[in-house]
């Protein structure tokens, strides 16, 4: 009996031996565990916060002295865009102007052209009414007694008077040549003759 409880109380040492020896084990496990993942990790914090450290103290004045170089080249760049804006805006002025004097240019054309037109429409008129004139006057001088014609003649400058001969016809003006004066009839002779001498030939 005494052997069995002795046995039974070595059975329960052991086993709670054992229990205590795998605590330990799991223990040590977890704690090699948590240390192999947290030493990495603060290294890692610790370089990030050294980097950050070095950047900020370390470029701190580099960037202030590229900053306050860019300065001025920033400034002309700036200046010039407004240059630029500026010649833009004279520039667009001037087309506006040129198209606005295209336009007074190309009305003007539009009226010099009517203006033109209607000069000429006129010009025809007075033409006619002055050919036809003309040919009233010479009806009449043909009309009148040779004697009579040849009177208003002699006071006629001769070239006038050459105009209306020639408008008459040759029995006509023939009579109211021997009206007229040796000197008259040959003023107008010569005038006659040499009226179409400066025509163009060809």
């Amino acid at each position: 009996m005494t052997v069995l409880v002795d046995a039974g109380v070595d059975t329960r040492r052991t086993r709670v031996g054992t229990l205590l020896l795998l605590m330990l084990f799991l223990l040590g496990s977890a704690a090699i565990r948590m240390g192999l993942h947290a030493g990495p990790a603060i290294a890692r914090e610790n370089i990030a916060e050294e980097m950050e450290g070095e950047t900020s103290g370390s470029n701190t004045a580099p960037e202030l002295a590229a900053q306050a170089h860019l300065k001025p080249v920033l400034a002309a760049f700036d200046e010039r865009e407004v240059r630029i804006e500026r010649r833009e805006m004279l520039l667009e002025d001037r087309l506006k102007a040129l198209e606005i004097a295209e336009r007074a240019i190309e009305a003007r054309l539009v009226e010099l052209t009517a203006a033109e037109a209607a000069l000429r429409q006129t010009l025809a008129l007075a033409d006619g009414a002055a050919e036809g004139d003309l040919g009233i006057l010479t009806e009449v001088y043909q009309n009148m007694k040779p004697k009579e014609t040849a009177a208003l003649f002699e006071e006629m400058d001769p070239a006038f008077a050459a105009g209306f001969l020639a408008r008459m016809t040759p029995e006509t003006a023939a009579k109211v040549m021997s009206g007229l004066s040796p000197t008259a009839a040959y003023t107008i002779s010569v005038v006659l003759a040499s009226r179409n001498t400066s025509v163009p030939k060809k």
